[in-house]
């Protein structure tokens, strides 16, 4: 990628916008064609294409894959095998997703340009946002970024997260400072390894700007609510250091003490008092808005499994704050942005950005009927797929890529349908993980399945003035029939009131209800499947949760909430914090299909 492309901003970010979307079939064919170019001789490429560069002969030949057609490449690389198995530029690092989907992380090769393209993308969000939002250069933003603790391959190549790879490249620590990245918190604070540390500081600058932010966000809505649970119990120690001009002696961290050192420089008692006032009120309704008046956002991603945190983000906002969700990403690929970012959340629609790599799409099914008809490992006939600019609104895919990186006609899992088109560039609404399922029988609930029954079952609660705060699932096939189980932690706002166990079985009534054909057949039919039970756990499960993957190399930056879990561990944790459990009275209805 050209480098000066990293410097676009204002209008000529929505000018390169406007020409790549525009443009997007034949900016596809170069993308293409530049990257057999560069990797025409590698093994992987060579043992299908015998060193051609034809586009018709990689589409005829290359095969679509899957993440264990690859891994034994990166794998070799990992081990100290040169990069030419797969590219013919030097891979730099080896990325790893969250883990939490799959079970353990995937490994993705990177080069030094993939930094390139995400800086690129990072640059076009806030020209987008500046349509929609004036004035947002009058402040700070207060985004909680977080790394991880990197490790290296057995050949010495960096072992990081995507994020982590980013915040310690020379692309964010020298970024040029303007007043759309200006953020409250220090990069040392951001940049440290401990995430309670780094918590702490980057809401203690946060406070101490409180007056000067203009925006609040996270990547993930899940990092922002552990963040508000922090501040719930942190608050007081807080105030003390403001108040106090002193940093707590739990801050060891060097770089991080010295920074936020910096930022008390002295006592502020009327600042303190203001934010010992507002938290110590009795509800927490509408906290973000009172600790930051001046905030006129929320930044995270709140779609796919992220929307149930829809609720109490508006919650703690009280309504006022638009959440705004601005890209769309993976540790494989960085893939396009949303062009209308004020919009409600489960209208979000990514425009794909023809340069970031080269897309196809595999057909999942048509008129919003979603049939998921293809196995994960299923071998797909090459002919099948799309591209970029010929998949139609209305439809449904399985997003494949193509890198500069050595991933070939790679399926990402993601299903995606169209919602239309800005110039010739599809825009895209993310449905759910492919590989996210329940199934006991003939049975399979993909995570947007899920997340459908489980949004109409909680309204149940909502009369007892009860959220629904978290949830998570797993398959019981310990006894037969198997039978569904989900781990429910429910915050009571009002004290005063209570739940009963009548409740939560409507509740798992009401979820087996909405799941698809095939369950309720299962259920009240066949009876291969037995009464759903909701497990209600104790607060703060699901935090101990969170800790519990990132103790086991995940990202605080990059976790998202299991919604099937699959790990002995993680089940065994949240069994242990279970303080109830409740099951199906009755079978949910079901009524034969005509013919």
């Amino acid at each position: 990628m050209d480098g000066k492309k990293l410097e676009y901003k204002g209008e000529d970010a929505l000018k390169e916008i406007e020409k790549l979307t525009t443009t997007a079939r034949d900016v596809q064919y170069g993308i293409l064609k530049e990257i057999l170019k560069r990797n025409a001789e590698t093994e992987y490429l060579n043992k299908y294409m015998n060193g051609s560069i034809d586009v018709s002969q990689f589409k005829r030949c290359v095969p679509v894959i899957t993440y264990k057609n690859i891994y034994p490449y990166i794998q070799r690389i990992a081990n100290g095998e040169d990069s030419s198995l797969i590219t013919g530029q030097p891979i730099t690092e080896i990325l790893c997703s969250s883990g939490t989907s799959a079970g353990e992380p995937k490994l993705t090769p990177s080069i030094a340009e993939d930094l390139d393209r995400r800086t690129f993308l990072y640059n076009l969000i806030m020209p987008i946002m500046n349509q929609y939002i004036p004035g947002l250069d009058d402040g700070k933003a207060m985004y909680l970024y977080f790394v991880k603790a990197e490790l290296s391959t057995p050949c010495g190549l960096p072992f990081r997260t995507v994020l982590t790879s980013y915040y310690k490249s020379k692309h964010f620590k020298c970024r040029t400072r303007d007043p759309f990245n200006d953020f409250t918190s220090p990069d040392q604070a951001i940049l440290c390894n401990d995430s309670n540390q780094s918590m702490y500081c980057q809401l203690l600058a946060g406070l101490v700007h409180r007056h000067q932010v203009m925006r609040l966000g996270a990547v993930f809505a899940s990092a922002l609510l552990r963040a508000i649970s922090f501040l719930e119990r942190k608050w007081a120690q807080l105030c003390k250091d403001i108040r106090t001009g002193h940093l707590d002696l739990s801050i060891i961290d060097p770089a991080c003490r010295s920074a936020m050192m910096s930022i008390l420089s002295s006592p502020n008692p009327y600042l303190a008092d203001e934010i010992e006032s507002i938290c110590s009120r009795p509800s927490w309704k509408g906290i973000l808005c009172h600790l930051w008046p001046r905030a006129k956002y929320i930044e995270a991603v709140v779609t796919g499994s992220m929307a149930q945190y829809i609720p109490p983000l508006e919650y703690y906002s009280a309504g006022k704050l638009p959440l705004v969700c601005t890209m769309y990403a993976s540790s494989e690929c960085y893939f396009g942005v949303n062009l209308k970012p004020i919009c409600d959340p489960a209208e979000v629609a990514f425009t794909l950005l023809p340069n970031m790599g080269y897309f196809e799409f595999l057909p999942l099914g048509e008129n919003g009927a979603l049939a998921m008809d293809i196995d994960e490992e299923e071998a797909v006939p090459n002919g099948r797929l799309v591209d970029l600019v010929n998949v139609k609104v209305g439809s449904y895919y399985e997003l494949v890529v193509t890198t500069f990186s050595g991933l070939y006609r790679y399926r990402i899992g993601d299903v995606l349908q169209v919602t239309g088109f800005h110039n010739q560039a599809p825009q895209f609404r993310f449905i759910c993980r492919r590989n996210v399922v329940l199934s006991v029988d003939n049975d399979k609930t993909n995570e947007e399945d899920l997340h459908r029954s489980i949004t109409t079952a909680k309204k149940l609660l909502e009369p007892y003035n009860a959220l629904l705060v978290e949830y998570t699932s797993y398959a019981d096939t310990s006894s037969v029939p198997g039978h569904y189980v989900l781990f429910w932690e429910i915050q009571m706002v009002d004290s005063a009131t209570s739940i009963d166990a009548k409740l939560l079985q409507e509740c798992c009534v009401t979820v087996e209800e909405e799941l698809d054909y095939v369950y309720r057949q299962c259920r009240s039919q066949e009876k291969t499947i037995g009464p759903l039970e909701i497990r209600v756990v104790e607060p703060g499960t699901f935090e101990a949760l969170m800790d519990l993957f990132i103790s086991q190399g995940g990202s605080i930056n990059q976790y998202k909430t299991p919604r099937c879990i699959k790990s002995s561990t993680a089940l065994k944790l949240l069994n242990s914090h279970a303080l109830a459990s409740f099951s199906s009275p009755r079978d949910p209805k079901w009524i034969p299909l005509n013919g």
